[in-house]
């Protein structure tokens, strides 16, 4: 029996929600950090463009918000949406005090951030360092981290699930830990704690193509849904419209700041066409870019399209995206003299786990924050920028939150150990990659940039069949990093499928040519579901993967 874990918080995540949400919690509580790779191996480290906020004098809340009320198509929540715009500065303020290296201009004499505007934004509010600001706030969040002596990290572990009370047939339901894999050792340990932040980011990865890194699985997604929390909003998938299109370069993201300063989208024979599809052009939201430049690849037979900001001097393109340049020439493309081939690829996850505006799920002690969190700020399509915003905004209340409960919360009694004497090791990990392969495929060919009611139905039934096979497999066999990562994916899968089968219109990330308008004859609604049934009992079968009463979710 190993010596099981006891923290007052778990965190699982650790881009900018996961630590910014330890860095806020008091010096008093004892938490601990999971990163199911190298801890800096998250969305957040690869994030380029920064961080909206109302930072000018000419610039106000109320812009803001109608901004990111417009960008998310009818469906955000205005509470929400004035809850982050008006904490924003502050947030903001909180990095620059860590020392975060934001880019600064001199200005009259004054050395002032210079702030840079990407699509959907009427003022220049996008706070950066460079067009690598993931990795300087990533870099100062993870270097205060480290300092503090409350705080223990745990690097390369992967959360299998949350561990709550009604799995262990408590009156009383809410979230006591979670079971943990040390993907070293490798086992499978126990996580006690008074509250579980899940801080895991989103789900991308279920697409073929994405700017996301490998670790973009949605695993608080569903694990969330395992335990019984609602999940929302899973249909709007938001497609990058610009990736790097090269075979050898995988999922770079182009900084919508290229466009944001001028770059042009262009057809292969020079012509620009954005003008075609929206008055805003290359400024227009993400949605609408990316639909544009998938529309003109299945017309004229293209695989990508050409972004050109080589109009600007050399030394602006080197000055406000080194990072881009030189990846760039890494590839053989000089940005200061030619276009940039480009590609759309999955790259933000909108829905989530419900919460509220403190990051409270539907099961007590479970808070989720960040992109695995549906607030209510995104809507439809999230404003660019507005996502780091939301992790540090969200990040810092659920810390209050957590903190103002802690006292009166009891440590969870010892859990029981997770139990797998009845698995095997498998010798057949080909059946891992092949279903992980197969469910990228069919989701990026049938459940893409644009949907129709017959390709959603042919991805429903492929999705549920490969989540009863993989169940089946995840009960007999020793669990494994992969095995885990599959698992979740395929979740969110039949949860994104669901979702865009329920919506029987096209609005803001969700596009469907059986239904290619706005349903205007009643307000919009969010796309909520709720587990079926979650079983206390088990998962019906003797020995397997589990711990005790261990619940299995029954399929959408």
């Amino acid at each position: 029996m190993h010596t099981q874990h006891q923290y007052d918080v778990l965190i699982i995540g650790s881009g900018a929600a996961g630590l910014t949400l330890g860095l806020r919690l008091p010096a008093t509580a004892r938490v601990a950090i999971l990163s199911k790779g190298p801890l800096q191996e998250g969305n957040t480290w690869y994030a380029q463009g920064g961080i909206s906020a109302v930072l000018d004098d000419e610039d106000s809340l109320e812009s803001h918000i109608n901004d990111t009320m417009i960008a998310g198509a009818g469906l955000c929540n205005p509470e929400a949406v004035r809850f982050t715009v008006e904490h924003g500065p502050e947030a903001v303020q909180w990095l620059i005090d860590l020392g975060v290296p934001f880019t600064r201009q001199q200005d009259a004499g004054k050395n002032l951030f210079h702030l840079t505007r990407e699509g959907g934004h009427e003022h220049r509010r996008v706070i950066h360092a460079a067009d690598a600001t993931g990795r300087a706030v990533e870099t100062s969040l993870v270097e205060t981290v480290r300092s503090r002596d409350n705080i223990d990290l745990f690097e390369q572990h992967i959360a299998v699930d949350v561990i709550t009370a009604a799995r262990l047939d408590k009156s009383d339901n809410r979230c006591l830990g979670a079971y943990v894999l040390d993907r070293e050792q490798p086992r499978v340990e126990v996580f006690r704690a008074k509250c579980v932040v899940l801080a895991t980011g989103g789900a991308s990865k279920v697409y073929l193509y994405t700017s996301n890194p490998d670790t973009s699985t949605g695993d608080g997604i569903a694990m969330a849904w395992r335990a019984g929390c609602r999940v929302a909003n899973m249909e709007f998938n938001q497609f990058h419209p610009t990736c790097l299109y090269h075979p050898k370069a995988k999922s770079f993201l182009i900084t919508e700041a290229v466009r944001g300063e001028g770059g042009k989208l262009l057809l292969p024979d020079g012509k620009p066409f954005m003008q075609r599809f929206d008055q805003r052009a290359e400024l227009a939201p993400r949605d609408i870019v990316a639909r544009a430049i998938d529309h003109e690849m299945k017309r004229l037979g293209i695989d990508h399209v050409l972004l050109d900001i080589s109009h600007k001097s050399a030394a602006f393109i080197h000055e406000h995206f080194p990072t881009v340049q030189q990846r760039c020439l890494d590839f053989g493309i000089d940005m200061t003299r030619e276009p940039i081939p480009v590609v759309p690829a999955a790259h933000y996850t909108c829905g989530g786990v419900v919460v509220d505006l403190q990051g409270r799920s539907d099961l007590p002690g479970l808070y989720v924050v960040g992109e695995a969190a549906c607030t209510g700020l995104h809507g439809a399509n999230r404003m660019a920028s507005n996502s780091l915003l939301e992790c540090l905004v969200f990040a810092s209340a659920a810390a209050d939150d957590i903190q103002a409960q802690l006292a009166a919360t009891p440590m969870p009694p010892e859990l029981p150990e997770w139990d797998e004497s009845n698995v095997t090791d498998s010798d057949e990990e080909v059946v891992v990659s092949h279903n992980w392969d197969e469910l990228r495929h069919f989701m990026w060919d049938y459940v893409g940039i644009v949907r129709t009611n017959k390709r959603l139905e042919r991805a429903r039934r492929r999705a549920e069949l490969l989540q009863s096979e993989i169940q089946e497999y995840y009960w007999n066999f020793t669990v494994t990093n992969d095995l885990l990562e599959l698992r979740n994916l395929v979740q969110v899968a039949v949860l994104i499928i669901r979702s865009a089968q329920l919506r029987k219109e096209s609005r803001g990330l969700h596009y469907t040519l059986d239904y290619p308008q706005p349903d205007d004859s009643q307000p919009p609604t969010a796309t909520v579901l709720t587990p079926r049934e979650v079983s206390p009992a088990g998962h019906g079968t003797s020995g397997g993967n589990g711990a005790g009463p261990r619940s299995a979710v029954s399929p959408l």
